[in-house]
């Protein structure tokens, strides 16, 4: 039996994908910045270009991650390397990729930081999922999903991602940190296929697209997966 096929939009390394393969799909990536670590088929593009030129109806779910630059400064890099195609207004992608994925008539996923202008999105952190990272995330859907509560109180030390250096930890008046990096970063996220740690920087932790995948697996195909909090 087929498995369906999903298209992952600014795939970057894969954080995405490997939680919608677990979920039952496979992948294909899509970025314009080579991923040599994505583990699954990748097609090296911009994903706008891809998304008009492409015969979408291949695809049964679209996800994308579009970069929002007005909303963090970790994807103001990763950003220019898109800018070309917005100029002068390249904040506008994700109001530009929701216009082509609502077009395409396919089910679609939009991720994205907090803040970032999704319609009606639910929140994902990784305190529900065990994970050491928070990492808050927004999917808006096309069909409805629900997403579990933040479980801070079971983190009594939370870990930070981001940037390219190492790690470090931080004590200071009213508050301090620690940041991972490499391994420890991978761990954090739930991620065993990379210890790279740009990527893992704006990585989307598979639990999250596994917990999201299960549900609109069942929704698409009668798929039944029960334990969709476990």
């Amino acid at each position: 039996m087929r498995r369906p096929l999903l298209l992952d939009l600014y795939c970057g390394i894969g954080g995405s994908a490997v939680g919608y393969y677990r979920a039952g799909f496979d992948v294909v990536g899509v970025d314009i910045v080579r991923q040599h670590h994505y583990p699954y088929t990748f097609v090296h593009g911009d994903a706008i270009s891809y998304l008009r030129k492409t015969n979408l109806r291949q695809f049964d779910l679209i996800h994308a991650s579009p970069p929002c630059k007005q909303h963090t400064i970790a994807r103001r890099v990763a950003l220019s390397r898109y800018q070309s195609l917005f100029d002068p207004h390249p904040e506008n992608m994700v109001e530009a990729t929701r216009e082509l994925l609502a077009a395409s008539g396919r089910p679609y996923v939009i991720e994205n930081v907090p803040g970032a202008p999704l319609i009606e999105p639910v929140r994902y952190c990784g305190s529900s999922f065990g994970l050491q990272v928070r990492r808050h995330r927004l999917f808006e859907t096309s069909l409805p999903i629900v997403a579990p509560a933040c479980d801070h109180n079971s983190q009594p030390h939370p870990v930070g991602v981001y940037g390219q250096g190492g790690a470090w930890t931080r004590t200071q008046p009213g508050g301090g940190g620690t940041k991972v990096a490499g391994p420890d970063a991978a761990r954090a996220l739930g991620i065993d296929w990379t210890t790279e740690q740009a990527g893992l920087s704006q990585a989307v932790p598979p639990a999250y697209t596994e917990h999201i995948g299960r549900q609109l697996h069942t929704r698409l195909f009668g798929w039944v997966q029960l334990d969709l909090f476990g």
